[in-house]
């Protein structure tokens, strides 16, 4: 039985769906917040409500999240759950402490009572700050945080080896550059363009459009997770990415081919947080997990506008 924390949210749901095809069990917890509207993730949800039980709860109720998991006791707890986004930290850091840190604590402290074998928990990009080093390794520092996201992801990271050091408990965290696809968060940059363009309003543009991600394809992700779900070492850590930065301004670009509409640009400074550029070296993660992403941004466009067009 695998427990997905956070399981109607974006990559959760397409996760679960991942896992019922592959014919596992599996049950869902997620608090159905107002991060953004939460009928948005209720319709994600509802394909799976006859096959994946669900607990409506947030993560730090201890006490209902861990009567729901001995009820259905997983051998294995993927948290996708947090408070997400790195702008909005900077406005609200208690919660996001509070949900990210202490929520992912209780859930550590849940799997050790209950002999949870596998914890895997989706850390961030955002751990390595303004990194000038890249592509970003495993193995590079990270002691200088641009968010306090980023602050809570890390410290996720540490709870996790402590709890594998002190009891035994395998835990695996996956550090995710820029996920996007059909069904995405509508205030990441693909999809808040993309609205923006088809409704022929302005798109923000941060700075001057050379900042970089590494966009990578919800399908390309959920392959690393789903491979995470049967990795048994005791700890470590493992980057999920596509391995290829896209400037900003040529995110545009490929989304006015894409969708065949000219965007209106915006200019705004950059914003506190705003970090120059993610690239994810992926070469720890094919050999840990045998990730082979193999949806290159043009391709992921093109699925994430076809979708868009048949809602």
């Amino acid at each position: 039985m695998i427990l997905v924390t956070g399981g109607a949210g974006f990559i959760g749901s397409h996760l679960l769906r991942r896992l019922v095809a592959d014919g596992l069990p599996c049950c869902a917890v997620d608090d159905f917040n107002d991060y953004y509207d939460p009928a948005v993730k209720r319709a994600n949800f509802e394909p799976l409500r006859a096959r994946v039980p669900l607990l409506e709860a947030d993560i730090r109720d201890v006490a209902r999240v861990e009567g729901f998991a001995t009820r259905h006791r997983p051998d294995t707890i993927v948290h996708l759950a947090a408070r997400a986004g790195v702008r909005p930290s900077l406005e609200n850091p208690l919660l996001y402490e509070s949900v990210n840190g202490g929520g992912t604590l209780a859930l550590l402290e849940i799997a050790r009572r209950l002999g949870v074998k596998r914890f895997v928990f989706a850390s961030s990009s955002s751990v390595y700050g303004a990194s000038k080093r890249i592509p970003f390794t495993e193995e590079d520092p990270v002691m200088e945080q641009a968010s306090p996201y980023g602050v809570t992801k890390r410290a996720g990271e540490l709870y996790g080896s402590n709890y594998a050091s002190l009891y035994g408990l395998s835990c695996l965290c996956l550090r995710f550059f820029t996920v996007y696809g059909p069904g995405q968060r509508p205030d990441m940059a693909i999809a808040k363009f993309a609205k923006l363009m088809l409704e022929g309003l302005p798109v923000p543009l941060f700075g001057d459009g050379t900042t970089r991600r590494d966009y990578t394809y919800i399908e390309d992700i959920v392959q690393g997770v789903r491979a995470a779900c049967d990795w048994n070492g005791r700890f470590d850590i493992v980057n999920l990415g596509e391995s290829r930065t896209v400037e900003l301004r040529e995110l545009v670009a490929l989304l006015e081919k894409t969708l065949g509409v000219k965007a209106a640009i915006e200019r705004k400074p950059l914003q506190p947080g705003d970090v120059p550029a993610t690239w994810a070296d992926i070469s720890k993660a094919r050999r840990v997990l045998g990730y082979a992403p193999a949806t290159p941004i043009e391709e992921g466009l093109k699925r994430y506008a076809e979708w868009l067009r048949a809602r």
